[in-house]
């Protein structure tokens, strides 16, 4: 059972683009699909289905092939991260490393930085994680306090990230630290950290969220932690803050992307149910209620998706500004969980039982209106467009 929420191919795909879609799917299908209900039991995606989803080129796809990325662009990713929400596979949290920590590395690193970490991030040897979030800190960069300070051919770090997506599996930690004794964002500097056989660091168990179980979020802990001086990105310092406002674009596209991919998900679940489940004789689609609410849905869910594609076809030519691209993490985020809880609704007592997809939805939907940035982040920046 499907229910599209598209009106027309978007502008930006190609026939390159649905034959890649199609090996997106058929990956899913076989490697992560099957996999779902153990990467939620145990919090996190096997290595191994990070080296499979690196074989078959899902990650760094839009890192240039010159590095040893894929080569790829921005639609490619958003195919992969799309496919992998609407198929909920997206515990497989790509985006992250794709659209997260690999352009800053293509964008900022040196010469031997780029050859030094892509290729082992695109065979899935390396995954990488944003350490940006500290304990009290929030969205408040101006707080930050995880320092590095530099000493002779070495940096010492010493302070506590928490909130940190793929922090418990994470080789490759982009860390923000505060280096020099400027104020505010002016001393922020972004470090690539590996952290195979790192002394001093350390990682907290998972921790227990509402729901995304895969995602492996965890606290990490840096106690006089040495790493070597070219772990700097780009080998200037207090250039961090600079380097991820470049960023916050694409990253804000993540949300937008999984956002968007669960309302089609959920809406396809729900009517599928409401088709084959009956109540006073008659099957639940047949009562005008029923109706009247999936198509408040499907309309609120076929602007996030035509919102979204205006996007990737802004983002595809350089010209997706940051306030757009707030505008669209904001409207998606918040219909996601507004059709997401209605579409519970349908399902009675049902949807509130965990073997039901629907109510994995609802929890995860929740972390949207945070992570990436909180709804009330994206009204400040929309706002001052005013």
């Amino acid at each position: 059972m499907t229910c599209s929420i598209q009106i027309n191919r978007p502008s930006w795909m190609n026939d390159e683009l649905d034959i890649f879609a199609d090996a997106v799917d058929r990956f899913i299908l076989r490697e992560c699909v099957p996999h779902i209900s153990s990467w939620r039991e145990h919090h996190r995606v096997p290595r191994e289905t990070w080296l499979k989803a690196g074989e078959a080129g899902l990650l760094m796809a839009s890192a240039p092939a010159e590095y040893g990325g894929i080569g790829g662009n921005f639609a490619h990713e958003a195919i992969i991260i799309e496919r992998l929400g609407y198929h909920d596979a997206a515990g497989l949290i790509i985006g992250v490393q794709n659209l997260g920590v690999a352009p800053y590395i293509v964008n900022f690193a040196t010469e031997e930085q780029k050859h030094r970490w892509i290729p082992k991030m695109a065979s899935g040897e390396m995954i990488g994680a944003m350490g940006m979030t500290e304990p009290g800190g929030g969205s408040d960069l101006k707080s930050l306090r995880t320092t590095a300070v530099r000493r002779g051919d070495h940096y010492i770090i010493n302070g506590q990230k928490t909130f940190i997506t793929l922090g418990g599996v994470a080789d490759l930690i982009m860390l923000a630290c505060r280096t020099g004794t400027a104020d505010g964002t002016q001393g922020i500097s972004l470090f690539m950290v590996e952290t195979a056989g790192l002394e001093g660091f350390s990682r907290g168990k998972p921790l227990d969220t509402i729901g995304n179980a895969p995602h492996s979020v965890c606290e990490l802990f840096f106690n006089n932690v040495r790493v070597p001086a070219d772990s700097l990105l780009g080998g200037v310092e207090g250039q961090g803050f600079k380097q991820m406002m470049v960023n916050l674009v694409a990253e804000r596209m993540i949300s937008t992307l999984e956002a968007t991919a669960m309302m089609e998900r959920a809406l396809r679940e729900t009517i599928a149910y409401v088709k084959e489940r009956r109540a006073f004789g008659k099957a639940l689609i047949e009562f005008q209620n029923t109706q009247f609410v999936l198509a408040d849905c499907k309309t609120e869910a076929t602007i996030a998706k035509n919102l979204l594609d205006h996007c990737i076809g802004l983002q595809l030519e350089g010209k997706l500004d940051g306030v757009t691209a707030a505008m669209a993490k904001l409207w998606t985020t918040e219909a996601q969980n507004r059709i997401v809880n209605r579409c519970l609704q349908m399902f009675g007592g049902y949807g509130y039982i965990n073997e039901y997809p629907i109510a994995h939805m609802f929890r995860d939907a929740r972390v949207m209106l945070i992570g990436g940035g909180t709804s009330e982040i994206m009204k400040l920046i929309i706002s001052r467009s005013l």
